[in-house]
């Protein structure tokens, strides 16, 4: 059976996260971040979202997805702690902001992609996404 998997870091919102993707008709499953390399890989799967926290990657002791997340060639979208983790863990930067935000953010997109055509919220003058 093709599959998403939901790996949780502790999110509040992680059922909500399952939720909707069953309501696109996809089956998902929701298994802890430590869950063996092996459990995820005999599932199949066709992508893997990383849930949130309320960690950051920066702290003393932080959860990390298992390195087969990377190597398994599937999508992988991380939310919240989960893109944290994904960005820290593949030899990314990761920032503290000035501000702390929950809700609605802004984001502007450089090197796009076709994973993000025909997405856009808000155009600029000049018709920029």
């Amino acid at each position: 059976m093709e599959q998403i998997v939901i790996l949780d870091f502790g999110s509040q919102y992680t059922q909500v996260i399952a939720r909707r993707v069953r309501e696109l008709n996809v089956y998902s499953t929701i298994l802890r971040y430590d869950t063996p390399a092996s459990e995820i890989q005999k599932l199949g799967v066709k992508g893997i979202i990383l849930s949130g926290s309320h960690a950051s990657v920066y702290e003393e002791t932080t959860d990390k997805a298992p390195q087969v997340v990377f190597e398994l060639g599937i999508p992988v979208l991380g939310i919240c702690y989960g893109m944290q983790t994904m960005a820290h863990q593949l030899g990314g930067r990761v920032q503290s902001g000035h501000t702390r935000e929950f809700g609605h953010a802004d984001v502007r997109a450089h090197g796009h992609t076709q994973l993000l055509d025909g997405i856009q919220d808000y155009a600029t003058p000049m018709g920029h996404g």
